[in-house]
């Protein structure tokens, strides 16, 4: 009986689910063939390796997270699109930690071409155009944003601040951080 609920669908959501449980590097077929109640075999009529697996969840983690940025999005520009696209970031790292984590993994270019990801890119160079940042100047800003968010994020999710929480919470440490990402893409210096 089972084996009638697995899908390649719902096989990749309990292994996002086992993700946020387990950490994305540590869900394995056996630990989800477990999941399901069903032996390993089993599970590879639907997926032809870890690989494909891991790949299956980090684009769904992707499409997830570009939903949820772009309903946090909707209706903004300037400083309030940037902390509502940042904050969503944030708030998915923290409430999905092992489907964030596999939003990172490394895809095929041509996987990654026909993933979310292009979602991601566009929607931040919108926030990029409320600034009027020139196209030339997007990919370095993209860069920026990325890099500031997910250093945050994964510093943040560690633990890596509790050694100053006391002197500061980390909320207020994010809001003055993207204070200062507004006024940096406000004042981007010219080619």
């Amino acid at each position: 009986m089972a084996r009638a609920g697995v899908t390649v669908e719902r096989l990749t959501q309990v292994a996002a689910d086992l993700a946020d449980e387990i950490g994305f590097e540590n869900v394995t077929v056996t630990a989800l063939a477990r999941s399901f109640g069903v032996k390993e075999g089993s599970l590879y009529s639907h997926i032809t390796s870890m690989r494909d697996l891991r790949v299956k969840v980090a684009l769904f983690a992707l499409a997830e997270l570009a939903d949820q940025a772009g309903a946090a999005l909707a209706g903004r520009s300037g400083n309030d699109a940037l902390v509502a696209f940042a904050n969503a970031y944030r708030d998915y790292a923290k409430s999905h930690p092992g489907r964030y984590a596999a939003t990172r993994f490394s895809l095929d270019p041509e996987t990654a071409a026909a993933s979310a990801g292009g979602r991601h890119v566009e929607m931040t160079r919108a926030i990029l155009r409320g600034y009027r940042i020139p196209e030339s100047g997007h990919i370095d800003a993209i860069r920026l944003l990325g890099s500031v968010f997910h250093g945050f994020v994964s510093l943040e999710t560690a633990q890596a601040f509790a050694h100053s929480a006391h002197l500061r919470d980390t909320g207020a440490s994010w809001s003055k951080i993207l204070d200062a990402l507004d006024a940096t893409l406000s004042n981007w210096p010219s080619d």
